[in-house]
């Protein structure tokens, strides 16, 4: 926190928008603790609050729409990257998608205040197909309220985080050994997620060719196929293999309990 206060004070309004943006467009960025300390400096007069607003505004909403219309036109391709470098990948886009299911479109409101659905919420709604004026509209509400709550938070409390501070200083070397062992700890932590969910990464597959042919060759009842395709490419009126049926994944907990366990099932989706 000490660092971050010295570098809004040496650069001002643009260090905060540049970690605003950064964390955005998906850097593991604290824009939170950017904003608290923007806020701070604001309430300290180092800052114009007015001009600190609008500029983390502004750069929330440049980074979300670049990955909103990136996810747009790649589809689950953006998310799979995002989701390779997230504390959990194998339920990460499912995590995201979950939101929308349940809530819609108004996920954008708050996707910012919940952490891994910050960054996965904007291009989630250009692969979905949501037009962009309502996509701004939502997600200039959600980081209006975002850049409210912690810049107001720093410039309420900027004489509690001073004494923070205050102390920081005075601890000295211990806070920095501290600060280290944490960042290892952190580190250790995010490989062993890593190393644990390495298994998701592989997804056995089969070709169009080679499952025709064993649906030729076969006897019907010993293959299922299932539709997983997300709602956000599928709706009542959407073609399906013939034979196949359909299971929504964001209910997979549910729906896992009606599949058969004697058949060989082929999951197919966008």
């Amino acid at each position: 926190m000490n660092d971050f206060f010295a570098l809004v004070v040496k650069h001002g309004h643009i260090a905060v928008a540049a970690v605003v943006f950064a964390e955005a467009i998906g850097f593991p960025m604290p824009a939170a603790v950017a904003l608290v300390a923007g806020g701070a400096a604001a309430a300290s007069g180092v800052l114009s609050v007015s001009e600190l607003f609008l500029l983390s505004i502004a750069a929330m909403l440049i980074g979300d729409v670049l990955l909103f219309m990136v996810g747009r036109y790649t589809g689950w391709t953006l998310l799979g990257f995002l989701c390779r470098v997230s504390m959990n990948p194998e339920t990460c886009i499912l995590r995201s998608a979950e939101s929308f299911y349940k809530r819609g479109k108004m996920t954008l409101i708050f996707a910012k205040f919940v952490p891994g659905i910050n960054t996965m919420a904007p291009p989630l709604a250009g692969t979905m197909k949501m037009r962009l004026p309502q996509f701004l509209r939502l997600d200039l509400l959600g980081a209006a309220l975002y850049a409210a709550a912690y810049i107001g938070l720093g410039f309420i409390f900027h004489e509690f985080l001073a004494t923070i501070l205050h102390g920081f200083q005075a601890a000295g070397r211990a806070v920095e050994i501290v600060f280290v062992i944490s960042l290892l700890a952190y580190l250790i932590y995010r490989v062993w997620i890593y190393r644990k969910h390495a298994m998701y990464r592989i997804v056995p597959r089969v070709q169009v060719q080679e499952l025709a042919q064993k649906l030729a060759a076969e006897d019907h009842s010993n293959i299922l196929l299932v539709d997983v395709r997300s709602h956000g490419y599928y709706d009542a009126g959407a073609f399906r293999i013939k034979g196949s049926i359909r299971m929504e994944p964001n209910n997979l907990v549910e729906e896992l309990k009606g599949l058969p366990h004697e058949k060989d099932i082929y999951l197919y989706c966008t």
